[in-house]
Formats: C-alpha cells, structure tokens, sequence
C-alpha cells in the first residue's frame, strides 16, 4: 500500500505488496515501519489526500487496506491505484490500463518508484514511492482503523482494546497456519513440508468453523475486528485458488464449512466490501505468474460461488 501527495513537495508513501515468495518464510522482514499518528509524535500527521495506497487486487495482504478503507470510510480521505495482476521477473508493473497516477511512463515497475524513496534500496520490491511510510499490512490496517478518524465515515473500532489481547492471540494463530499456510503448502519442497502446512490449514480451518458455530464472529460475538478482516481475505481466495493450486484440497470452505460460508456471505454484503474482490485479478495473478506451479498457465473457469445468498449470521 502506498501512499503519496501529488500536491505537496512532501510525499510519502504507505504500502504493500504480494509477498508470494516470502511466504516461504513463513514471515519476512519488513523494511520501513514508520507510523501515522494523529497526535503528532511523528512525522507522518493523518490529512486528506496526503495518501495514497499502491495495492495488487491480487494480493489477500494488499486486500485488507482496501477493506478497511472502505470499512471506515476512508475513501475521501486515501485514494488508491492497482498495479498489473501479472507478477513478472521484474516485479509488480505498471500498464496503460494500471498506470502509476502519480510519475511519468518512465515508471514501469514498483522497482522504480521504491529507488525515489531510497536510491540504495535492494531488498524485496513491494508497493512504494518518494517517501516511504510502512509495509506491513497488519500495521498499516490498524493505521487506518485509529489514526485517521477525524476524517472517517464510520466510527467502527476494528482493534477494540477491551479485546486486543484476544485478537492479538487469534492473529497469532490464524496468520502462520492459515494466512501463510496456504503459501507453505503451496510452495514446499518436499512432501513432509507440504503435509505439515496442509494440516495445519485445515486444523486452523475446522477450529475457525467450530468457533463460528458458536458466534457471529472470529472474537466477539457482537463485534467485527481486524482478526475478521485478516481471516476473511484469505478465505475469499481459497476455494477459487488456494484449493487447486496450493494443493490445500482436503475441504472446500463454501461447501463442507457452512458456518464459514455464512460468515464469508455476511462480510462480502457489508456495503462498498464486494466491490474490493477481483476475481479475475485473483485467479490469473497465481495462475499465470506461478510458473513453477502452474507452467501452462490454464487458469480454471470455475468455481461459480454464490456469495449474496442469505447468510442467516444475525441469528447469534
């Protein structure tokens, strides 16, 4: 997520990026970890239209800014750009059709907006441009749920702090077995390696349905959170992707997880949250950049998923 001022001689810059590679990792280091506060203890003040975010429809890290900027009402306030779906050697890209709004057309790759912020800069090629604020989505998220509220729409409070400590600790759990599970599974390198992350998604993927059976959300009964937001990204991806081509076949959560379906259903319906999922963003991004995986590119046709059905969560 970037974040830019077109009309000032300042411009900083919040973002992300598609990690695929470093999901392997389990976990990277994030390079630039600067704050926006709105109490002036940094550099960086929330004001409208100082920021912009640089996403991938694609990327389930990118799509949690986009969902909080919508869940907060935000979009006055940060405008937001998508480079190309296709992530080639030379990383994420700009194209006619996804230009970089704020440089010339000498600007073809993410890569060239990162070396304005730092001409030595040589690590992982993520989502940049003059000045670059932070890029770690789970901090820019809260960036946006806190610090920006003079400006917001909503008042909603996705990080609570009566209930911090239990999102953290869901958070803790959900993102190495599921949110970066998916990714070991997909990209192990032997079959000890892929059993171990496949299980550990589909542990993670039955505690989740169990909890949902019981409550209306991942924490609180009552109360949408960042955890739900951080879940739903990827649950979004999984039947459509993560099944086929991360090999994470065991289930599919829209048919053997109905509590999980219904919870998918009721966020999808929030208003302004639909129109953040590209599905064909999704798909040929890992279909077709997953060489490797994937060598002939065939992207599959389906599934067809009815996500605007009734979800009969306001039962709890």
């Amino acid at each position: 997520m970037g974040s830019v001022n077109s009309e000032k001689q300042i411009e900083e810059t919040t973002m992300f990026f598609d990690r695929t590679a470093e999901r392997l990792k389990n976990g990277l280091t994030t390079t630039f970890r600067n704050w926006i506060k709105r109490d002036g203890s940094t550099e960086f003040k929330p004001e409208l239209n100082r920021y912009h975010l640089y996403v991938s429809y694609a990327c389930p890290w990118a799509h949690r800014a986009l969902v909080v900027r919508i869940l907060k009402g935000l979009e006055h306030v940060i405008s937001y750009s998508t480079v190309h779906w296709f992530l080639e050697e030379g990383g994420w890209k700009f194209t006619k059709e996804y230009p970089d709004p704020h440089h010339s057309e000498d600007f073809t790759h993410l890569k060239n907006v990162y070396t304005l912020s730092d001409p030595n800069y040589d690590g992982n090629i993520t989502v940049p441009t003059q000045k670059i604020v932070n890029n770690e989505s789970s901090e820019i998220i809260r960036m946006l749920n806190s610090e920006f509220n003079e400006y917001a729409k909503n008042s909603l409070d996705l990080y609570p702090e009566q209930l911090r400590s239990q999102i953290d600790s869901i958070n803790d759990e959900v993102y190495p077995k599921l949110n970066n599970g998916v990714y070991r599974a997909g990209f192990a390198k032997n079959q000890e390696a892929y059993e171990s992350a496949f299980n550990d998604v589909f542990y993670m993927l039955d505690k989740i349905e169990a909890i949902l059976s019981k409550q209306r959300y991942l924490v609180d009964n009552k109360i949408l959170t960042e955890a739900d937001i951080r879940l739903w990204t990827t649950l979004i991806r999984f039947d459509p992707v993560y099944v086929t081509h991360f090999k994470c076949n065991k289930y599919l959560v829209t048919k053997d997880y109905p509590n999980i379906y219904g919870y998918m259903c009721e966020i999808y319906q929030m208003n302004g949250i639909k129109e953040t999922v590209n599905m064909f963003h999704i798909k040929n991004h890992y279909f077709q950049s997953h060489t490797h995986i994937n060598p002939t590119k065939i992207v599959p046709l389906g599934p067809e998923i009815d996500y605007t059905k009734p979800h009969k969560r306001d039962k709890f």
